[in-house]
């Protein structure tokens, strides 16, 4: 006989009828539900979003153009005895946005070009003909309304929806706001794109599934941890069907700077919501690779370290993408972007990009077509074409970020890792040095991913993606050490914090800044931090931090601190000396590296040392210089002095300060208003 009603409530199940939801599923199932749900709705967002922005840009770039060039033509006659310019129909179908635009002036760069044709019969008339790249003022037309309509959309909005680091921020609880299902960031991503801005797909699409994961979490009223799991979630989908490549987008879930969501049950979730995304996109699209790479070529295995010099040279570009695109984003540059009237500074951006796109067209757009032509020729564009090349692509990327156009970093990354890589193979093969090395297009291939892992800080995604996108395993090996190098250096000259290739959204912004104002010793505990002697037995340095409540303490010996040992480090200590039967003292339980702080810091930079190294307290000394631009590791020369300890700051205790600073920006009206005799 089946309980009833109220007995199954009592016992933890519910009976089955029509109000059975998926919340009364066990835990891990109800959660992989969930994420096969999100993945699915991202994968058909993510469809609908590629869908529109072909549209948009076959659109713009086809009829639209060939109304300019028509308008164009129906100028005034020229004399009689001048002939007409010749401007060459774009062609009905153009396979890839922008292809048909690019073929009208690339011929003059030697970009993208067929073999050039015999040259004619010299013209009877010998009066100089316009320029041919003056045929292409069209392309300066349609990136300057593109841009025109994205600030409006975007001023009409107000807002577009939190960025990543705020939709964890938000799961966590520790700022406030609402995710927002992605359509308008989309529709504004697609008109940026399909117009011409210098950025990628991939950005609206991860940032779409992480709101489309949040959103969904709170309609199903689920707990903090299972938010920031489907958060994950939306973002692997995002990635996979962004780029039809599910095992990079589960491992860029976890890898990305704003990640915390670690656990088995957040980890399957991810592969649900990426198999299901992808599974949505292949449906709809076909299983066509989003970028057509041929096949890497090896020439012998003694090509490593030549990967090695690519992937510091890839580093540098990395770091160069990061600053300027921090610069356009910076305080200065958006003060002045703010006194413009809405929709100018976009309109401006893509004039300035289209201006730009009057030499070099490729600069356009996301960019795929130009990756593709080179690495589909061996070494045949000029090198100092492509130096060019480089330094206006960083120019027209900085530019459409700053502006306000709406797209992603992974797309421009790409592009200058195959121009770098090209320009690198180049000076290595027959056009600098003749080394018997292999042809330009597989040095582009791990340029490519040698630029995106150390922008995105990202090197397992990075190398996951063109190992997907080649299916080819020789390329590992090369793609490891030119992406690990790459990431380490820009790890090593940015410091930890990493607020994103496109920089963190506002709220994200405005929560940073608040924890930068509180000064950290206002996050010490109340208790005086545990100093005990390297010598103490472990089995009492044990007991007394767990008398103290503590998380951690610190080893000194002969006045000066040795190390860090938490909990953990203390109960797997005690554990091997049950194994060696011999008493073991707290200096041979050191296994966590010093992670400390110095006075004068605040609350942001004790949270960029607290999340990464997973620790919960950590020791601030009194020190004359600070920490610079780094956050401090391990011991510095000289040593640290226990004298100069000054407290033990915690997350427990940053929560703290915070809550004290909402009290007393709370009580401030209300002390106003008692003032005032007001009621």
């Amino acid at each position: 006989m089946p309980p009833s009603a109220p007995e199954a409530e009592a016992s933890g199940h519910r009976a089955p009828g029509p109000e059975t939801d998926l919340r009364g599923l066990p835990f891990q199932w109800n959660l992989l539900a969930w994420a096969a749900l999100v993945g699915t709705l991202t994968g058909l967002a993510v469809v609908a979003f590629h869908e529109l922005l072909g549209f948009i840009n076959n659109f713009l770039f086809g009829p639209f153009v060939e109304v300019l060039l028509v308008i164009g033509r129906s100028s005034p006659a020229s004399p009689a005895d001048l002939p007409s310019i010749d401007l060459p129909p774009l062609a009905p179908d153009s396979g890839t946005p922008l292809r048909a635009l690019l073929q009208l002036g690339l011929d003059g760069i030697g970009l993208l070009a067929a073999a050039p044709p015999p040259p004619p019969e010299p013209p009877p008339i010998s009066l100089p003909n316009t320029p041919d790249w003056l045929a292409l003022w069209p392309v300066v037309v349609v990136p300057t309304l593109g841009g025109l309509a994205v600030g409006l959309l975007r001023h009409g909005a107000g807002s577009i929806g939190p960025g990543l680091s705020s939709l964890m921020a938000i799961a966590d609880g520790s700022q406030g706001g609402e995710p927002r299902l992605p359509w308008l960031r989309l529709v504004a991503a697609s008109l940026s794109l399909g117009s011409g801005a210098s950025l990628g797909p991939e950005g609206p699409s991860v940032e779409g599934g992480g709101n489309i994961g949040l959103w969904v979490a709170l309609k199903g009223r689920l707990s903090p941890q299972a938010q920031k799991a489907l958060v994950g979630a939306g973002v692997a989908a995002g990635l996979a069907a962004g780029f039809k490549a599910p095992i990079a987008g589960v491992f860029f879930a976890f890898e990305g700077s704003y990640s915390a969501i670690p656990g088995r049950p957040s980890l399957r979730a991810v592969l649900v919501a990426a198999v299901a995304s992808a599974l949505v996109t292949q449906l709809c699209l076909g299983d066509t690779p989003i970028l057509r790479l041929p096949a890497y070529e090896v020439r012998s295995p003694l090509e490593l370290p030549l990967y090695l010099g690519l992937g510091l040279l890839a580093s540098l570009m990395s770091w160069l993408l990061i600053r300027l695109l921090a610069a356009g984003r910076g305080e200065r540059v958006q003060a002045v972007v703010r006194r413009l009237p809405p929709g100018m500074p976009t309109a401006l951006g893509g004039a300035a990009l289209g201006a730009m796109a009057l030499v070099f067209p490729q600069v356009l757009g996301v960019g795929y077509d130009t990756i593709e032509a080179l690495l589909g020729r061996d070494g045949g564009i000029p090198l100092l074409t492509l130096v060019a090349l480089i330094g206006v692509k960083l120019v027209a990327t900085t530019v459409s970020n700053a502006t306000g156009f709406v797209g992603g970093g992974f797309a421009p990354s790409l592009f200058l890792g195959a121009v770098l890589g090209n320009c690198y193979g180049q000076v290595l093969g027959s056009g600098g040095l003749n080394l018997p090395v292999a042809e330009p297009p597989a040095y582009a291939m791990v340029g490519m991913a040698a630029v995106l892992a150390g922008s995105a800080r990202a090197p397992l995604t990075a190398l996951l993606l063109l190992f997907e996108l080649t299916r080819d395993i020789r390329i590992v090996l090369p793609l490891m050490a030119a992406a690990g190098l790459s990431a380490a250096l820009v790890e090593r000259w940015q410091g930890i914090h990493d607020p994103g290739l496109m920089g963190p959204d506002p709220l994200e912004e405005r929560r940073r800044g608040l924890l930068a104002e509180i000064a950290v010793q206002e996050a010490f505990e109340p208790e005086a931090p545990l100093v005990l002697p390297a010598a103490m037995p472990a089995a009492a340095a044990l007991a007394r931090l767990i008398d103290s409540h503590g998380h951690c303490l610190l080893v000194e010996q002969a006045g000066l601190t040795l190390g860090l040992v938490t909990i953990g480090d203390l109960q797997r200590g005690l554990a091997s000396e049950v194994q060696r039967q011999e008493v073991l003292g707290l200096a041979d339980c050191i296994r966590t590296e010093l992670v400390w702080l110095p006075m004068g810091v605040n609350l942001d930079r004790l949270e960029d040392q607290l999340r990464p190294n997973g620790l919960r307290q950590l020791p601030v000394f009194e020190r004359e210089g600070g920490a610079g631009d780094h956050l401090p590791h391990g011991l510095p020369a000289g040593g640290l002095e226990v004298s100069r300890l000054r407290g033990m700051a915690s997350r427990d205790g940053m929560a703290r300060a915070q809550a004290r600073r909402f009290q007393a920006a709370s009580e401030r009206p209300s002390i106003r208003a008692s003032a005032t005799g007001s009621t």
